[in-house]
C-alpha cells in the first residue's frame, strides 16, 4: 500500500501552488494539472451535490453505496465522467476520496476501507448529531470532531471541508451560481494538518467553484461543526475570515 500522495494529487499540488493563488475575482477553470479520480462515499445530499461539480469539472468521479445501482441515474445526471460503485470500489479507485454519509457509517467503513485509505487524502464532510448518532456523538463530544475522525481513518490524510453548510447552499453556490455576487463565491472553510493535502483540496473545492479557506488543523473542526460559530456561513472569503477572525 503507497504511503504517499498519489502523483495526480503531487502534479495537481504542484500547478496549484503555482498557479492557483487566491484570486481578486473568482477563478475560472480547473486548479489541477490533470485530472484526479475522485471516490464519493455517498450519494445522498452532500455526495450527491459536490460529486457531480467535479465531474463536469473533468474528474473522472465513481459514486459509491452498498448498492449501486441506486446511484445509476445520479451518475447519469453528473455526465460521461460519472460511474458507480461500492465503497471498497472507489477506495480503490479514487486518488482523492470523499466521504459523504452520515457519521454513524463511520465505524463500519473504518472496518471495510480504512485500511485502503491510507496515505491518500480524504475530504470529511461528516457531522455528528445526538439524534441520529447516539453513543458517537457523545465520543465526538468527549473527544472532538477531527479526532474522531481521524481515528476511524488512521494514516489517511484527513481534511474537513464542504461540512459547513446545508447542501442547498452547496447547490446553489457551486459551478458558477454564486460567481456573479460581489466579493466572489462563497467560501468553503477546510481544516487539515498535512500541508501538501490542503493544497489537494482547495483546488478541488475551486474546481467546484467555492473559494477555500484554510481555517485551521483538525482540532479546530468543533469550531465548524453544527450549531458552532463556523458553521452555515454563506459569504465570500473575505467576509468569512472576517467573521472567524482568520489569518489571511
Amino acid at each position: 500500500m503507497r504511503s504517499e500522495i498519489p502523483r495526480r494529487a503531487v502534479l495537481a499540488l504542484a500547478l496549484a501552488t503555482a498557479l492557483a493563488a487566491p484570486c481578486a475575482i473568482p477563478c475560472a477553470g480547473p486548479a489541477a494539472a490533470e485530472p484526479l479520480k475522485i471516490g464519493v462515499i455517498g450519494g445522498g445530499n452532500i455526495g450527491g451535490t459536490i460529486g457531480p461539480l467535479w465531474a463536469k469539472a473533468g474528474h473522472p468521479v465513481m459514486f459509491a453505496s452498498r448498492h449501486p445501482e441506486a446511484l445509476k441515474a445520479l451518475a447519469e445526471s453528473a455526465g460521461p465522467q460519472a460511474r458507480t460503485g461500492t465503497p471498497e470500489e472507489a477506495a480503490a479507485f479514487g486518488d482523492v476520496v470523499f466521504l459523504a454519509v452520515p457519521y454513524k457509517a463511520y465505524p463500519d467503513l473504518s472496518k471495510t476501507i480504512g485500511p485502503a485509505l491510507k496515505g491518500k487524502v480524504v475530504i470529511d464532510a461528516g457531522n455528528a448529531t445526538k439524534a441520529r448518532d447516539g453513543e458517537l456523538y457523545d465520543a465526538v463530544q468527549a473527544d472532538g470532531l477531527g479526532a474522531t475522525s481521524a481515528k476511524f481513518f488512521p494514516g489517511a490524510k484527513l481534511v474537513r471541508a464542504f461540512s459547513t453548510a446545508n447542501y442547498r447552499i452547496f447547490a446553489r453556490n457551486g459551478a458558477n451560481g454564486g460567481a456573479d455576487r460581489e466579493g466572489g463565491r462563497m467560501a468553503i472553510p477546510i481544516l487539515g494538518d498535512d500541508p501538501e493535502a490542503l493544497k489537494v483540496v482547495e483546488g478541488l473545492v475551486r474546481d467546484a467553484g467555492f473559494d477555500p479557506v484554510v481555517a485551521g488543523g483538525l482540532k479546530d473542526a468543533d469550531r465548524f461543526a453544527i450549531g458552532a460559530p463556523g458553521f452555515g456561513h454563506d459569504v465570500t472569503a473575505p467576509e468569512l475570515r472576517q467573521k472567524l477572525g482568520l489569518a489571511r
